[in-house]
């Protein structure tokens, strides 16, 4: 079990994205932006899926392998955030957009020290 608030920035603030994602995912379909919206959720969505099941990885590896597609879903992420900044015809949240670049640097700093850890060990 996930357990949130306990020190682990990566689930913590991955959680905190997700849920942000869902409220401005509400807010897009509000607006009709369906498409949009339904793409956010998907990627807004899983790089806290993906580290919460990281915290129960078979090896080192696995747990590498699932930051990693954390990793890109949260720049995917990150694109359709700017998208929507950048377009006259969506809303913008910066606010999670920040979130978001906070995120993909937890995430890809973890898989750095994590890479360096298993080489060491091999």
């Amino acid at each position: 079990m996930i357990e949130l608030g306990k020190g682990n920035v990566a689930v913590d603030k991955s959680f905190e994205l997700a849920l942000g994602i869902i409220d401005f995912t509400q807010l897009l379909t509000k607006q009709g932006k369906t498409v949009v919206a339904k793409q956010l959720l998907r990627s807004g969505t899983a790089p806290g899926a993906l580290v919460a099941e990281s915290q129960h990885a078979e090896s080192k590896a696995d747990f590498i392998h699932k930051m990693k597609i954390a990793l890109k879903e949260a720049n995917e992420t990150h694109y359709w955030l700017t998208l929507c900044e950048k377009s006259a015809h969506l809303p913008e949240d910066l606010k999670l957009k920040s979130l978001c670049e906070e995120v993909i640097k937890i995430l890809s700093k973890i898989i750095v020290s994590s890479k360096g850890q298993s080489d060491k060990v091999n």
